[in-house]
């Protein structure tokens, strides 16, 4: 029988030694290695014109529903083996086209995993995370737009929460319900980020087993009235969700980003302030 332990151990080989980095409080090697995580999400239907308009460059193109809206996708993730310690973190993304306008027709769920798909990635939009190092690492290799702020992750048999504030300021609740088909993952994690006027693409190897669902009943996000929650509220999302997703198992190596165009409008996002933030885990087990 194959020995999972030997399938990480393959997925992870070559990437040590590897380049040391620092970035303000940030010392660490690339690629960062991630060997377990709690992650799951929701994605949303938001308005197109107004998704295009935020977009730092008009060579990218929002993804489309067959209703014409654009996509935007929340995912919550507890880091809890990595190689720069444990965290949390909170993704705001919007799949997109670089240098495309269409992506080939298809239905839904395979058109949300074309990593492979010329141009295909996702544009993050706000990237909060719980520790400083993280946010100074993000913002300062690949543009990330990070800022800290305190989370609660809930991982329970029937559902995984991530509750999100800054200081007093509630930002959102995310919840997503354990159910869905089983697919594995091998695809890659691309993403799209702006640092210094450049469009910097990150192409990040993923490996896991996700499981997706149509049906989302019970999974809901609920927004505050924090800076974060009001640009979302701002881009007219849809008040259901149209798909869930969660990882029963992953493993991920984030590298160095590649510049793929100069010279675009600048995307900095909410900075926040420097602050110590919560990030509080409570697994409920199996029978209780």
């Amino acid at each position: 029988m194959n020995n999972p332990h030997d399938d990480t151990r393959s997925f992870f080989a070559g990437t040590r030694p590897g380049k040391k980095v620092r970035h303000g409080k940030a010392s660490f090697a690339l690629p960062i290695l991630y060997m377990r995580d709690d992650l799951f999400g929701l994605y949303f239907t938001a308005d197109f014109r107004k998704v295009k308009a935020m977009m730092p460059t008009d060579r990218i193109h929002p993804v489309t529903m067959p209703n014409g809206r654009a996509i935007v996708a929340l995912m919550a993730f507890n880091y809890v083996d990595t190689a720069i310690g444990p965290y949390g973190e909170v993704a705001a993304v919007i799949p997109v086209l670089h240098d495309r306008k269409h992506l080939p027709l298809m239905g839904l769920v395979p058109a949300l995993r074309q990593a492979n798909y010329p141009g295909f990635a996702v544009f993050v939009m706000h990237l909060p995370v719980t520790r400083i190092e993280a946010r100074d690492a993000g913002r300062g290799e690949w543009g990330y737009t990070k800022f800290i702020a305190d989370m609660r992750f809930d991982i329970t048999p029937e559902f995984l929460q991530c509750s999100m504030s800054e200081g007093g300021a509630h930002i959102m609740d995310l919840r997503v319900m354990r159910r869905g088909f089983h697919v594995k993952d091998g695809r890659p994690l691309v993403t799209l980020s702006v640092k210094d006027k450049n469009l910097v693409r990150t192409v990040i190897p993923q490996k896991g087993v996700m499981r997706m669902s149509l049906a989302t009943k019970g999974s809901f996000l609920r927004l505050g009235p924090h800076v974060m929650a009001r640009s979302l509220q701002e881009l007219d999302i849809s008040e259901k969700p149209f798909l869930a997703s969660f990882y029963t198992e992953r493993a991920g190596i984030l590298p160095s980003g590649t510049i793929i165009e100069q010279g675009v409008r600048p995307f900095e996002g909410y900075r926040g302030k420097d602050r110590k933030a919560a990030h509080v885990v409570h697994y409920t087990p199996f029978g209780v």
